[in-house]
């Protein structure tokens, strides 16, 4: 049978050639505490890891690291045959950038970059001023829900993105996330102890808090950061919603998302794969591979 190979062009002088039939795609999202990987086969996603963040991890040990979770799924660093990153971390660049072409063979498309063709129209002062991951969450929500919506991010920060009905991102929020929060608490009053916002064990991530009164000083500031953020959650988004003056949908995701999902009416849909989504559909867009 004859092989399907297509040719196709992408920035910088670079041609692009791969088996429509056995195209996998690796998407990279880099974030202020996480980088997540994960390989996506059409739409499907055959495999997802996540490491810290680090700016002195070198593109060797990305490739070390990477190559042997690969082999877990039977995958193998030659499977991959396109590769996009969304970075919010400048000087991690270089080193994800050197993972792709010393190991993969292939210069990684990246949003932000201005040849990427994103898709999204983006209404504000500066649209470069964006982060990559939040016009990602954008569009990836978009290609799941209708608008306008709300989605937010609870990661290193926690962001409220606002996105029109016709699909236009018209700005958003961005508050001190979670785990900032606390090790800020931490560090700045001598006498508060270290804490986590989820359950330590029985591998759950139900919050320890029903009660708003603390009956400690670890229960009480249980209860400080969980409902504290309860209540700047629904604030942010009930005065979203006055000013936008019309329904909206709002969408959690982030690692944390779930542990509100259950506490709160202010949340409509939970959905924890709509950066990973945002990134193939650009792809996609760039270079088509059906």
């Amino acid at each position: 049978m004859m092989r399907m190979v297509t040719e196709i062009y992408f920035g910088r002088g670079q041609f692009v050639f791969y088996n429509k039939e056995k195209l996998m795609l690796l998407v990279i999202d880099c974030g202020n505490t996480n980088t997540g990987f994960a390989v996506y086969k059409e739409c499907q996603c055959m495999g997802s890891w996540r490491t810290s963040t680090n700016v002195n991890r070198t593109a060797d040990e990305y490739a070390v690291w990477l190559s042997q979770l690969l082999a877990l799924k039977g995958l193998k660093i030659e499977n991959i045959k396109g590769i996009i990153i969304a970075n919010v971390v400048p000087e991690i660049t270089f080193n994800l950038v050197t993972l792709c072409e010393r190991y993969f063979e292939i210069r990684p498309m990246i949003v932000g970059d201005p040849e990427v063709d994103l898709g999204i129209d983006i209404d504000i002062h500066d649209p470069k001023e964006v982060g990559a991951d939040r016009i990602v969450n954008a569009v990836g929500a978009l290609d799941r829900y209708q608008g306008p919506m709300i989605i937010v991010d609870f990661g290193t920060a926690t962001t409220f993105d606002v996105v029109d009905f016709d699909g236009t991102y018209r700005g958003g929020v961005i508050a001190p996330g979670i785990n900032l929060s606390l090790e800020a608490l931490y560090n700045a009053a001598a006498r508060l102890p270290r804490i986590s916002i989820v359950e330590p064990k029985n591998n759950t991530s139900r919050v320890k808090i029903e009660n708003v009164i603390g009956k400690s000083t670890k229960s009480a500031m249980h209860s400080g950061i969980f409902w504290g953020y309860i209540g700047l959650l629904e604030g942010i988004v009930m005065r979203i919603k006055q000013e936008f003056a019309k329904p909206m949908n709002v969408i959690a995701t982030g690692g944390l998302a779930n542990i509100f999902f259950e506490k709160t009416d202010s949340i409509d849909h939970l959905d924890e794969d709509i950066t990973n989504t945002g990134l193939v559909l650009i792809y996609k867009r760039n270079i088509p591979w059906k």
